[in-house]
């Protein structure tokens, strides 16, 4: 056996060694990435959280405009309910 084989011995360990940690952490990374995705209530706290900025921001940029567009819905909203009410009015009487 030569110096150099030795050294190659010696490395194999610490290479594989490594090895193992480096692909530990690239395990650690997929589970903390799919735990991430999974969990269903902090991605509805974060959506709702971006939903509510933006909405803020809207309103900053232009409130005419926030406030025009909530009462049109609310019009809708309540016309729709209308209209529901005097359909099931109108089938009750017939």
């Amino acid at each position: 056996m030569t110096a150099g084989s030795n050294d190659a011995g010696a490395a194999d360990p610490a290479r594989i060694q490594a090895e193992i940690e480096a692909t530990r952490a690239q395990l650690a990374d997929t589970v903390d990435q799919l735990s991430a995705r999974l969990d269903v209530p902090a991605r509805a706290k974060e959506s709702a959280a971006r939903a509510k900025d933006t909405a803020v921001e809207t309103y900053r940029e232009s409130p005419p405009a926030v406030i025009g567009a909530t009462l049109a819905l609310v019009g809708l909203v309540v016309g729709l309910m209308v209209l529901r009410r005097k359909r099931a009015t109108s089938r009750r009487t017939r």
